[in-house]
């Protein structure tokens, strides 16, 4: 698989709880790939996009490294990203 969908993905790597919940947050524009807002969900990703994710509790910074055919289990979705988020919590690491 080369691309999937956002919402797709941002369920299948437990950003989110449901897919409604994917769709929502992309089309209420809280949504970048790559620094440019999206909108659509069923913007298609690829590896090595970036996507940034403004949440209740925070900002998310995720690189996308995989995708999965399936929702998985918690370790399975994180599988399916580099969590660049935590890099700027702690800058002396």
């Amino acid at each position: 698989m080369e691309r999937q969908r956002l919402d797709k993905w941002l369920w299948h790597a437990r950003v989110v709880k449901a897919r409604a919940r994917a769709v929502a947050l992309v089309e209420g524009g809280r949504v970048r790939v790559n620094t440019v807002r999206e909108k659509s969900p069923g913007h298609g990703i690829k590896p090595g996009d970036v996507i940034t994710i403004g949440l209740d509790r925070g900002i998310r910074i995720l690189k996308v490294v995989g995708f999965s055919e399936r929702r998985g289990g918690p370790e399975a979705a994180r599988a399916l990203f580099q969590d660049l988020s935590a890099q700027d919590k702690n800058p002396r690491a």
